[in-house]
């Protein structure tokens, strides 16, 4: 056992931007099957850390293919009781611009066809998503993204979406009316983690703005704006991970009374 506390779920080019002090990787199964990747334990700034490709190694997974329920279970059996995920969005609004970071409040699923949950028979459980990410993390990541004079938003509306297609112009024009930014790999990463009892935060990393801008999604312009924006997030993180504390928060307690 591991026992780390903090993890971050997110892309490969993360880990390897040198933010990461590797000191071990941990090939791992679960219940569910094997997560996306091996996790690497190392450090950022004396701070131990777990890191889990989300999409695995190289990429290769899309957002519906992801094992969700594997990466979140891996994660917890390690110790980790935080988790961190960065991640690209889209743009529902004007004033959220390519390069902006958004620190999300609330989301919206419009997923279709993911494993939600780790209580598919047997037992149920409703958890309480009202308030789904953690408030100590978010305020922190926020602190410290203004700390280091980055463009960022404390809150926001998260649409999550099925993929690996991006939207209709249709569907742009009407995600725009209820969410800030759009994306694939929100739901059900965070749902699993309320129900694990574990803090989540998103820190999302505007790239583009979405098809209601009259401007078609464009793959590779979403990969140039993440790779320039690299060293922001690193600095980001590398600022924010060493200041993590115990917990006050109430996210362990959200499954406390969601059993039936």
């Amino acid at each position: 056992m591991a026992n780390v506390k903090v993890g971050i779920i997110g892309g490969s080019g993360l880990y390897e931007s040198g933010l990461f002090e590797h000191s071990e990787t941990i090939k791992t199964t679960t219940p569910f099957g094997a997560p996306s990747a091996a996790v690497e334990i190392g450090s950022i700034d004396g701070m131990k850390v777990a890191f889990l490709p989300r999409h695995g190694k190289g990429h290769v997974l899309p957002p519906h293919s992801v094992n969700y329920r594997a990466n979140i279970w891996a994660m917890k059996d390690l110790g980790v009781e935080r988790i961190i995920s960065p991640c690209a969005v889209g743009s529902l609004k004007e004033q959220m611009r390519p390069g902006d970071f958004c620190t999300p409040d609330q989301f919206i699923d419009f997923t279709k066809s993911r494993r939600y949950t780790f209580y598919d028979g047997g037992k149920t459980s409703h958890v309480s998503a009202a308030d789904p990410f953690c408030p100590e993390l978010s305020k922190l990541f926020y602190d410290k993204g203004k700390e280091q004079k980055l463009r960022i938003h404390p809150k926001g509306t998260y649409v999550c979406v099925e993929g690996p297609r991006f939207s209709t112009r249709a569907e742009s024009r009407m995600f725009r009316q209820y969410a800030d930014i759009i994306g694939m790999t929100l739901v059900p990463e965070v749902n699993l983690a309320i129900e694990m009892g574990m803090c989540y935060v998103s820190v999302a990393m505007i790239t583009d703005y979405d098809v209601w801008a009259e401007k078609p999604v464009d793959a590779k312009e979403i990969i140039a704006t993440m790779t320039a924006n690299t060293d922001n997030v690193r600095r980001l993180m590398k600022a924010a991970i060493p200041a993590i504390k115990d917990r006050k928060c109430r996210c362990a307690d959200a499954i406390k009374h969601a059993g039936i």
